[in-house]
């Protein structure tokens, strides 16, 4: 029998933390376990960023080479450039005066997508799982990356092949240096397989490889799912998102380029007369 004035205590689950309280203090925490490891007694002083970042996302020590993997991984991608999509997104937030939170979410609904970004590295990953090193599979794949679309989801079919740019002629240098130097840490897996099919793979879909091909391949060689592989890289991109938004806010928005005298529309609606806004001529 229960005890009506007994209160139900909120019972979270989970594998990954365990959390044990101070004893004048039940909403604090005397010690946290990481998969067992105590986070700020072991994990702190003994352990790496990328270490930790592997053990949160997989609940395994990585080996030396996955570690190394994962670390030369955040710094390819920490700062995307401002020729990202999501880098500029995060930019216009900044000079705009948005809050800090407001630049980042801005970069991430960017950089979530499947032209360049997270939701495009999640389809790969899957697909190396599914794959493998087979080189006729993945030229079949790229060839038509809808084929097997069946499931109902939010995300449009592909229109063009994923990890490659459709609209690049040669595959960039920093592409080039990052999947070299990444297949040198990592001999033995996707990403050295990559690295000596990549001109094959570009004769196939006609256009270069580009970063979210790289990334994923390097990804899976973590051993990350593709759910997994799609966070973390949301995640690592952030700081170049942020130390964008931060300068343009100092800048300001008379440096902030306007691109609007440079934008051509072939079926204007407003080609009849001059539109105007608050007595500017747009």
């Amino acid at each position: 029998m229960s005890n009506s004035n007994q209160v139900n205590k909120p019972n979270y689950q989970s594998e990954i933390w365990l959390e044990e309280p101070e004893q004048n203090n039940p909403f604090a925490a005397k010690s946290s376990y990481c998969y067992g490891y105590n986070v700020y007694q072991d994990i702190l002083p003994k352990s790496s960023l990328s270490t930790y970042w592997y053990l949160l996302f997989t609940g395994e020590r990585p080996t030396p080479l996955q570690e190394s993997l994962l670390e030369k991984i955040a710094i390819i991608i920490a700062n995307p450039g401002m020729r990202d999509e999501s880098i500029r997104a995060a930019m216009n937030a900044g000079v705009g005066g948005s809050t800090a939170a407001a630049s980042l979410i801005a970069a991430i609904g960017v950089g979530a997508g499947q032209y360049g970004g997270a939701r495009e590295v999640f389809t790969l990953v899957e697909q190396w799982h599914n794959l493998g090193c087979n080189l006729t599979a993945w030229q079949n794949y790229l060839k038509a990356p809808n084929q097997d679309y069946s499931r109902i989801d939010i995300w449009s079919k592909y229109e063009h092949a994923p990890g490659f740019e459709p609209h690049g002629d040669t595959c960039p240098t920093p592409i080039l240096q990052s999947l070299n130097h990444l297949a040198v840490i990592f001999p033995q897996g996707a990403i050295a397989w990559l690295q000596q099919n990549r001109s094959q793979l570009e004769q196939s879909v006609t256009y270069p490889l580009s970063m979210t091909g790289v990334i994923a391949s390097a990804m899976f060689d973590l051993g990350l799912s593709a759910k997994q592989a799609e966070m973390l890289f949301l995640i690592l991109r952030l700081p170049g998102a942020a130390i964008h938004a931060l300068e343009q806010e100092q800048l300001g928005w008379k440096k902030f380029p306007f691109f609007g005298q440079n934008t051509l529309l072939t079926d204007d609606p407003g080609a009849m007369g001059t539109p105007t806004v608050e007595g500017f001529d747009l």
